[in-house]
């Protein structure tokens, strides 16, 4: 069942690239801007995670979170993340495998992997914006920072 705008955001608790447990209760008072992606190491996914990194995120205020998931595991977000310079979170929902995106309508599973799915999440924890494109079609960041406004 896919998350819709308005529904409270499905609660989960993961892995960051460095091992470090990132639960999204954890982070009420704050809104999250939630990117899964397909797969680490390639090029559309590459370019959309560049993109976060060189012109989103150093522009988001202090109290925004961007958390990246994708089915890879732990050990490939790491080694993309250093090889990257990615500084943001990057979850790994490899086990029980893709079990987040499964919660937020965004695992395919005829690939097992994730579809590219974007939530805003806002301070009290509901979806106040989404966006899915399918693995191929890379997404608009220029979006998010507009929508970012209109929830602060």
């Amino acid at each position: 069942m896919a998350v819709e705008v308005g529904d409270k955001a499905p609660e989960f608790e993961l892995k960051d690239q460095h091992g470090t447990p990132v639960r999204l209760s954890d982070l009420r008072g704050r809104r999250v801007v939630l990117v899964f992606y397909p797969l680490a190491f390639t090029p559309v996914c590459h370019g959309e995670l560049a993109v976060i990194r060189d012109r989103f995120a150093p522009g988001v205020d202090g109290d925004v979170r961007i958390l990246t998931v994708s089915c890879d595991s732990m050990a490939s977000q790491r080694a993309w993340a250093d090889q990257e310079g990615f500084t943001f979170s990057m979850l790994s929902d490899f086990w029980p495998h893709g079990e987040v995106a499964r919660a937020y309508g965004v695992f395919d599973e005829d690939r097992g992997l994730a579809l590219r799915g974007t939530f805003v999440i806002d301070a009290e924890g509901v979806v106040r914006w989404k966006v899915v494109n399918p693995v191929p079609t890379a997404r608009d960041i220029s979006e998010y920072h507009k929508v970012l406004a209109e929830i602060s």
